[in-house]
């Protein structure tokens, strides 16, 4: 009888476990993560007074751990976070990451000087607490750049593009900063040859992995509704583009989001 192999172990950085419609099977998608070899997952709230539920899962689920902040397509109806709001957040044991945050001009343009506020918010917020910063952006790109390129003049601090689909300028910009580019579901596509293309110019020390489910499935489940187990799909173009295993490549991008999420990887 053939021994069954274990897979490598992955992380997802960046999924929203806290929609309970979507995952009210939430047990069974944790152990289908598990199983597949996605043993740590970062779940994300987008809107500050959902944080309960996020912090619920974190504190139910070992290696599930939680972020907040306030989404830009959310920034025009939510209430302006403050900075101290974020920090007291910052005080959990399993609360490691600062957003998801950033601009959004591609639904949300009639909103973009109230998101810029409440992106340097949230930049404040990462200086003050050491934790990194989760980037949204879209159809944004210069702006992006430009209010990211000025907080780290004011103070450093740590970030992550997450679900990176941008161009390469800003790939750029973000990696001179020091930042990570995050790989999701959108690299896998067939018409996503330019952002493989982008992941294969960063270095590999500057690659996270994610699923942002329960969005962009990755095939064979495009169209369906994401999980976190899907990460290991992710991980094996990923492994494709930068010429590597897969568990040197989820070894890799393991490392990675300990050298980026230091809190989580000390828990």
């Amino acid at each position: 009888m053939a021994e069954k192999l274990t897979p490598p172990e992955i992380v997802d950085s960046h999924c929203h476990l806290d929609y309970p419609d979507t995952f009210s099977d939430l047990p069974e998608v944790i152990a289908r993560a598990r199983a597949a070899g996605v043993t740590r997952m970062v779940t994300i709230c987008t809107r500050l007074r959902d944080i309960a539920r996020a912090r619920t899962i974190a504190e139910t689920y070992d290696g599930v751990f939680f972020a907040g902040g306030t989404h830009p397509e959310s920034a025009a109806e939510e209430p302006m976070a403050t900075v101290g709001e974020i920090v007291a957040l910052a005080q959990h044991p399993k609360f490691v990451g600062i957003g998801e945050t950033g601009l959004d001009y591609h639904y949300s343009a009639d909103s973009a000087e109230r998101q810029q506020v409440s992106l340097r918010i949230h930049i404040e917020a990462a200086q003050e607490t050491g934790l990194p910063l989760i980037i949204h952006t879209r159809a944004a790109d210069d702006d992006t750049a430009r209010i990211l390129t000025e907080g780290m003049k004011v103070r450093p601090y740590s970030c992550v593009m997450h679900c990176f689909s941008s161009g390469p300028a800003l790939a750029r910009t973000a990696l001179d900063l020091g930042f990570y580019l995050s790989m999701s579901g959108i690299a896998t596509f067939k018409k996503s040859q330019e952002v493989r293309d982008i992941f294969a110019a960063a270095p590999i020390e500057r690659i996270l992995t994610e699923t942002d489910s329960p969005f962009l499935a990755p095939p064979p489940y495009r169209g369906k509704r994401n999980e976190p187990a899907y990460t290991a799909l992710t991980a094996q173009v990923g492994a494709d583009v930068f010429g590597m295993s897969l568990a040197d490549f989820a070894r890799q991008t393991s490392a990675n989001f300990d050298r980026l999420f230091t809190k989580a990887a000390k828990a």
